[in-house]
């Protein structure tokens, strides 16, 4: 691996092994992340995939940073006991936002004796930019352990400053208060979802309700929300997630992020670590180990991989319609396909299915590998 593929393989701190430049060739991915998705296309594309990128979700500054100044003010006069830093974008604005309004250093100096304790790597990153030092971080990574650390080892009565990230969690603020504790929040961006004017998240929605992706990331939740959000309202809901149950591998970092696909009975790939070089990892591993359809024939080794057909050392390119009847002839590894099935998996009549057949013939370009058996059906010639 040559050192100007390392940035997007280490994301997160987890390179991605076994490169190669036909890695993912033929697979089709969606990307839903804003953020850093420079590095998960890049990864993707340069394994030969083809990556359809459209942002579900936005992380966007406060609209207008007065509450932001003044959540600001009440933590510097409170000097809390305890910090949580969430994110390392969230802790960036927030100082950003302070210096602006001239209150950078009496900020600064009223967290610096907190206890401050960060989610993940990226927000202890921040805290450490922003000269400060942390006191442990959360042992799941989530908000939810955050908050478990803080109520187990801060007393009752301590006064908690919480950097919230896009969203209010109120569940784990309502913990923190149960648990004793007084309460200070400072939201310094929000998250944005479904833009109707964004042409992309259209032919997202479309191209997973057809089954034309073979994977899809996510990388936050609210991701996974903005894309079912703009399939609810484009009155595709329940095509994508029975695409997303079926056909299309929906690929998380993390279990917070996969939550709301779990809510919908999606199955989700989920790394063990809850790192986008490792969720890198995962996809490869599993689109060319796992979503690869291999089958010896006459005319040598057959592959389906995503929307490509590989037959010995040759690649071609297919089209939705070849790709569905490929699948099934693979899949039966020789045993006839009837007609019917063949037009139902086309979702047409025979007739349809006779056409995308004989297209399908001419694309491969091999005489006799897809066999005709008369008043049966067709199959592989193995």
């Amino acid at each position: 691996m040559t050192s100007a593929e390392a940035p997007a393989d280490r994301a997160d701190g987890a390179s991605v092994a076994g490169f190669r430049p036909d890695q993912l060739s033929g697979f089709r991915i969606g990307v839903t992340s804003d953020r850093r998705s420079a590095d998960l296309i890049d990864a993707f594309e340069r394994r030969g995939a083809t990556v359809l990128h459209a942002p579900t979700v936005r992380m966007r500054p406060a609209e207008d940073d007065a509450p932001v100044i003044a959540d600001t003010r009440r933590m510097i006069a409170a000097r809390p006991d305890v910090l949580l830093a969430t994110t390392s974008y969230g802790m960036r604005r927030w100082f950003e936002v302070a210096d602006a309004a001239g209150l950078g250093e009496a900020l600064q100096g009223a967290v610096s004796a907190s206890r401050i304790l960060v989610r993940g790597p990226k927000a202890r990153g921040a805290v450490r930019a922003a000269g400060l030092d942390d006191a442990g971080m959360s042992d799941e990574e989530t908000t939810a352990s955050l908050v478990d650390k803080t109520i187990a080892e801060c007393p009752r009565g301590a006064t908690v400053a919480v950097q919230q990230h896009g969203q209010s969690d109120e569940r784990q603020l309502r913990r923190l208060r149960v648990a004793g504790m007084s309460v200070l929040t400072v939201s310094p961006y929000t998250w944005s979802t479904d833009e109707d004017a964004d042409e992309r998240i259209t032919r997202l929605i479309d191209a997973v309700a057809a089954r034309q992706l073979d994977a899809v990331t996510f990388t936050s939740a609210p991701a996974v929300d903005g894309l079912l959000a703009a399939a609810r309202a484009r009155g595709r809901l329940d095509e994508v997630v029975q695409a997303l149950r079926e056909d299309v591998v929906a690929a998380s970092v993390g279990p917070v992020t996969s939550a709301p696909l779990r809510d919908e009975q999606v199955p989700v790939l989920q790394p063990d670590r809850y790192r986008m070089g490792a969720l890198i990892r995962l996809v490869c591993e599993h689109l060319e180990d796992r979503a690869t359809l291999r089958v010896r024939t006459r005319h040598g080794t057959v592959e389906l991989r995503g929307s490509a057909a590989v037959i010995g050392d040759t690649a071609v390119r297919l089209t939705p319609g070849s790709v569905t009847l490929f699948r099934a002839l693979v899949s039966a590894k020789g045993a006839v396909v009837s007609r019917r099935a063949l037009a139902g998996a086309l979702d047409g009549d025979e007739h349809t299915m006779e056409v995308s057949l004989s297209r399908l013939r001419q694309t491969l370009g091999v005489p006799g590998l897809v066999a005709t058996v008369v008043k049966r059906g067709y199959r592989l010639d193995v």
